[in-house]
């Protein structure tokens, strides 16, 4: 994934930590495909690592991720991560041109 789209994500998972921590809707984001309350940390922290590697300092530590305003079928919604990815790539075409990403835990060259 492109620079642009390693910090962008990064913060969008700020963002969903910051909404989850308030006990705010989550559906739309789950209709669309954008959420998976289970992995935002985890997400968070594979971000923050990838970050580092490309030379940035990663000065942002995650909120805490409360989940207990949501039902189990919302905390364990999962999204299609292939069609995430390949979305990503037709949308992007530095994404496109790196060829692999960190997504899946394959290597990632630095933009």
């Amino acid at each position: 994934m492109c620079r642009k789209h390693l910090l962008g994500e990064h913060l969008e998972c700020h963002m969903f930590a910051g909404h989850l921590a308030k006990g705010r809707g989550i559906q739309g984001y789950l209709d669309n495909n954008l959420l998976e309350p289970s992995s935002v940390s985890d997400r968070h922290d594979v971000l923050a690592k990838e970050i580092g590697k490309r030379g940035f300092k990663h000065k942002s530590p995650l909120k805490k991720v409360s989940l207990s305003s949501y039902s189990d079928s919302q905390v364990n919604h999962a999204i299609d991560k292939e069609k995430a990815e390949s979305d990503l790539r037709d949308r992007c075409k530095v994404c496109r041109l790196l060829g692999k990403d960190k997504w899946n835990g394959r290597p990632v060259q630095k933009t």
